[in-house]
């Protein structure tokens, strides 16, 4: 992604050559990685998270409280984010949609098809952080086991 937003730089302002296809091309890239990335984070406890009061509780507390923000955010997120996307996606396939722009790509419908897998892989994650959480409650394993 780096090397094809240089070489659209360098083609634009050096040999004054414009490409919608390889801006568009960094664009679907750049939103693949975001979408993937997504529950990827999850899963490798990379997200934003405000310890104000979670750095103060016990073990047990802090998996509560895991198990309550998956229950409570999590899930209702994915759900909302899959079922909202399918009817999206759903026509995007059904027209085979291409890029607006002349000389864009095809295929809109394929990157469009990262949003209800990013839901899908996302409530999946949450499913084995909910699970993780719950040993830990049960005390059959510590945070640093369940790592």
């Amino acid at each position: 992604m780096l090397f094809a937003t240089c070489c659209i730089v360098l083609a634009r302002y050096v040999l004054n050559i414009g490409s919608i296809a390889m801006q568009e091309a960094v664009m679907y890239m750049h939103g693949a990685v975001f979408m993937l990335g997504i529950p990827y984070t999850l899963k490798h406890r990379a997200h934003v998270r405000v310890d104000i009061f979670h750095q103060k509780l016990s073990t047990q507390g802090k998996a509560l409280v895991e198990i309550l923000g998956i229950l409570v955010f999590l899930f209702p997120v994915s759900i909302f984010l899959f079922l909202s996307s399918l009817d999206y996606v759903s026509f995007s396939w059904t027209v085979r949609e291409t890029s607006a722009m002349p000389g864009g790509l095809p295929g809109v419908f394929i990157i469009k098809t990262l949003i209800p897998t990013m839901a899908l892989l996302l409530f999946l994650q949450g499913t084995a952080e909910l699970l993780r959480n719950i040993v830990i409650l049960r005390g059959k394993m510590s945070i640093e086991e369940a790592k």
